[in-house]
């Protein structure tokens, strides 16, 4: 990989990560459509993917940096008292969060292997970017027929979440199991799954960002280790860094805008963009 498509790859992931419209469906077409040589089977790339996603958590992190010490905090409280108390709302959050995660982790694990091969495969990628928009578009339809909430602070949208059913979240983290897929969003899953549970657009897409932190995190525990034990990664350092870098500041710059956008805009657009690329491209495979 070049430093210009390791840089492209970095601003792609940084941003689709984030907004609903699948970073991984993205990094798969990207290749086909630029007509880059690029190895998806080689664990380097995988490995790539992992370092710019971890970036992008902990560009995440930092953004949500209070609100996490608050979680932290109100998890430590619950562990100590055994109990996660009413008054507790923080720490409810965080266990919410846990169990959010869980279910898209093990199946990862259980699937990783035959995941690997959808990399390899833009024109099921394709289909699965048209899902995904047809998704989007399904959860905004419902929503819209609710009445959002207004604007309000970050500490008043977490005490909203920590209101969510254990069962309302289990079906948020199963949501966020289709995003395995390449082609299906885990912002998109778990925003429309937000919005299920009566969430406002803000509301969910507060918690979708909030929720990346640990699968991403997790992932990155799992898999950063091959940069060390990987033949050949000392070459490839470079392109790595630099896609790293600019996933980072894609990051940064998209939750702010998207935090802003969701306080009063919907899901309707990013449902047509994934449309529509996944018929334009499902088109130039059947022109082929």
């Amino acid at each position: 990989m070049t430093y210009f498509a390791a840089l492209i790859f970095g601003i792609l992931q940084g941003a689709t990560e984030l907004f609903p419209v699948s970073s991984l469906g993205h990094s798969v077409l990207l290749p086909w459509i630029a007509r880059w040589h690029i190895d998806q089977h080689d664990p380097l790339f995988l490995t790539f993917l992992v370092l710019t996603h971890t970036a992008t958590a902990l560009v995440l992190f930092g953004f949500f940096g209070r609100d996490w010490l608050r979680i932290i905090r109100g998890m430590g409280i619950s562990l100590r008292e055994r109990v996660v108390a009413a008054d507790n709302p923080d720490g409810k959050l965080g266990w919410l969060l846990v169990v959010a995660t869980v279910p898209a982790g093990v199946l990862g694990l259980l699937f990783e292997e035959a995941l690997k091969n959808l990399f390899a495969a833009p024109g099921i990628v394709a289909l699965v970017l048209v899902l995904n928009g047809l998704m989007l578009l399904a959860a905004d339809a419902l929503r819209r027929k609710k009445v959002a909430l207004p604007p309000t602070s970050p500490l008043e949208s977490d005490r909203r979440l920590a209101t969510l059913t254990w069962r309302q979240t289990i079906t948020v983290g199963l949501l966020q199991c289709i995003a395995l897929l390449p082609g299906f969003s885990r912002t998109g899953a778990t925003i429309a799954g937000g919005l299920l549970a009566d969430l406002s657009y803000e509301d969910a897409a507060r918690f979708s960002f909030l929720l990346a932190t640990p699968i991403i995190g997790a992932a990155s525990v799992l898999k950063l280790p091959e940069l060390l034990t990987t033949t050949n990664t000392q070459f490839f350092l470079g392109p790595m860094l630099i896609g790293a870098l600019a996933a980072g500041g894609t990051a940064y710059l998209s939750v702010r805008w998207l935090l802003h956008y969701f306080e009063t805009q919907t899901l309707r657009p990013f449902g047509l963009y994934c449309c529509a690329v996944g018929l334009v491209v499902l088109a130039s495979f059947a022109l082929l």
